[in-house]
């Protein structure tokens, strides 16, 4: 099957390449022409340059595609127009492409993010019945892609993938807090949280992409992806610790304000280097929410899929690859 992905030079997107490829699909990756393909090219997929926000490039890759798996994305952003125009914007363009070039598409995957929920109520799992109420910028742009998605529902296969966290080896977002159990054997909690969250290994996540293009769904299904565990900070914690062979010596609470103050400081930093800042005031309500689950149930039965990784193996896989690809 001829497969486009996009984001595939990306963390998730790479690891649905990965695994496209090995299971013998003709993958077509889009890429910008400033993207390190290094990775890609190493696996022998068919690159196709273009950005999911330049329209004009889109028709030549997504032609003859039959399915599309759509991870493209930036998980940080300047202002709430650059996320839409990536997010809202690039989503419209591809579905547009796909049409106009008449593709003769199974399914139109779109990774969304189990964000656009926003925050959770203690004990209560994200059900897919819930309203989305997204409290960032990002998940309020991913939740008005979804919906200009959904305007193609008549026309497209669409199905719709809401991961919660992803981790794993090329992740270089969580990094940092890998980094900081390895070096400190500290895990610094934000405020006085336990957080409870669903997560989920790339592996995983790519493997429910790629069924979801089987699954005999209805246009506009819509999916939490997850591991099936709730973990707490804690937990996640002590199994980092865990995978790099070293002792946990204790999760220390920054004080909010304290909290606060450092995502203002990362934010001025960004300005003056006129960087995009990861750590801002717009995640924090996220950062700070005690409960973060959601109910993964639907897609085990509806995608034929089963997550395999726990985070505790998951830890040590990420933590080895990290170790030896000397990325901490």
């Amino acid at each position: 099957m001829r497969v486009l992905v996009t984001g595939a030079s990306g963390f998730l997107g790479s690891h649905v390449a990965e695994q496209l490829k090995k299971r013998g699909d003709e993958v077509v990756c889009l890429v910008r022409k400033t993207s390190d393909t290094s990775f890609l090219r190493e696996l022998g997929v068919e690159l196709a340059e273009g950005a999911v926000d330049d329209a004009s490039t889109l028709p030549k890759a997504v032609e003859g595609a039959q399915a599309i798996i759509h991870c493209a994305g930036l998980v940080k952003a300047r202002s709430m127009a650059e996320f839409d125009r990536v997010h809202e914007g690039g989503t419209v363009a591809l579905a547009r492409a796909a049409l106009e070039t008449k593709a003769p598409l199974r399914r139109f995957v779109h990774v969304s993010t189990a964000g656009v929920m926003g925050l959770g109520g203690k004990g209560k799992k994200h059900m897919l019945g819930d309203e989305p109420a997204p409290v960032t910028s990002y998940g309020k742009s991913k939740l008005t892609a979804e919906r200009a998605l959904l305007a193609f529902t008549a026309e497209l296969p669409i199905t719709i993938i809401r991961p919660p966290a992803i981790y794993g080896p090329r992740d270089r977002e969580i990094l940092a807090f890998f980094q900081m159990v390895r070096r400190t054997r500290m895990a610094f909690r934000l405020g006085h949280s336990m957080k409870s969250v669903s997560m989920i290994y790339a592996t995983d996540c790519a493997r429910a992409c790629i069924a979801a293009i089987d699954a005999a769904v209805p246009s506009g299904s819509t999916y939490f992806v997850d591991d099936g565990y709730a973990y707490t900070y804690e937990d996640m914690a002590h199994a980092i610790a865990a995978g790099y062979g070293v002792g946990l010596l204790g999760t220390p609470s920054v004080p909010v304000p304290l909290v606060t103050a450092a995502a203002a400081g990362a934010e001025l930093f960004g300005r003056v280097a006129n960087r995009t800042m990861m750590f801002t005031r717009d995640k924090l309500p996220e950062l700070l929410a005690e409960y973060f689950v959601v109910d993964g149930a639907p897609a085990r039965k509806d995608l034929g899929w089963e997550p395999v990784v726990p985070f505790a193996e998951g830890a040590k896989l990420t933590a080895t690859w990290y170790r030896e690809n000397r990325w901490d």
